[in-house]
């Protein structure tokens, strides 16, 4: 089963007017960037799909949507030292989330922004995607449609991280209300969410170490592991709980080939 295909079989049939937004969400390496891009692709004036005819599809990553790098340290300066490291709910900036979803419904001319991870910070607006309207909208990202957890999953440490860095679970905890808040109304707008379901935790570092070298990148196997740490409790939730209310969801193999849906 074509990963791609699936995605566009499924999304098709929901154009039937108006702007269109959609979810993408899977753990680090699971592929979902590259999906989401060809996604877009194919459903831009696509001559092969009546109902896609004239639309302009756009994908975009929640990563893009980072707190800036300053915003971030206050943060950890005020809440909790792990918040400095960007990537779970409370680190990015939901108003310009929602402005921008609010500008695509609405139609309207749309600015996207543009989040450099070398430097770590949101790059100026001067450096943005730009568009008079987008109609289709492929939103991407790790944790995007998550709910929250059960507070009773936080009260024990994922990790090593968890256990030495979070042990009285402030960090985890903030985490979890503030997706439990702001988050869900962000996902409220979403017309659909697919979802690309890993086979288990242990292969996302994995796939996260591909990604680290198809890049050259320079975070060593403990950097990766650090890394992955601070997602492991959400996207173990996530495996269990996504499915449940996903329009879509692929499984997929070690290897990223889908396996059922």
């Amino acid at each position: 089963m074509d990963a791609l295909s699936l995605l566009l079989d499924w999304i098709t049939p929901k154009r039937a007017g108006g702007a269109l937004i959609i979810g993408i969400a899977g753990a680090q390496g699971s592929g979902k960037s590259t999906l989401a891009t060809a996604a877009a692709a194919r459903l831009t004036n696509s001559r092969n799909m009546p109902a896609m005819a004239d639309t302009i599809a756009v994908s975009v990553s929640l990563d893009d949507f980072y707190r800036p790098r300053a915003q971030r340290l206050a943060l950890a300066r005020g809440i909790h030292p792990l918040l400095a490291t960007r990537g779970v709910p409370g680190t990015h900036d939901l108003p310009l989330l929602q402005d921008v979803l609010l500008r695509v419904r609405a139609g309207r001319p749309v600015s996207l922004p543009v989040f450099d991870k070398r430097s770590d910070d949101r790059l100026p607006p001067q450096h943005w995607r730009r568009f008079d309207r987008i109609d289709l909208l492929l939103l991407e990202g790790w944790c995007v449609g998550a709910r929250a957890q059960p507070a009773a999953l936080l009260a024990t440490p994922m990790n090593g991280l968890e256990a030495g860095e979070d042990p009285e679970a402030r960090w985890r905890t903030h985490v979890n209300q503030t997706l439990a808040g702001g988050y869900q109304r962000v996902w409220a707008m979403l017309d659909g969410l697919a979802f690309l379901a890993a086979p288990d935790w242990a292969t996302v570092p994995r796939w996260r170490a591909e990604q680290e070298a198809a890049i050259g990148g320079r975070m060593d196997a403990a950097a990766i592991a650090r890394f992955c740490a601070h997602y492991e409790g959400l996207t173990r939730w996530q495996l269990a709980d996504t499915p449940r209310h996903a329009g879509l969801t692929l499984r997929l193999d070690g290897s990223r080939r889908v396996i059922s849906r």
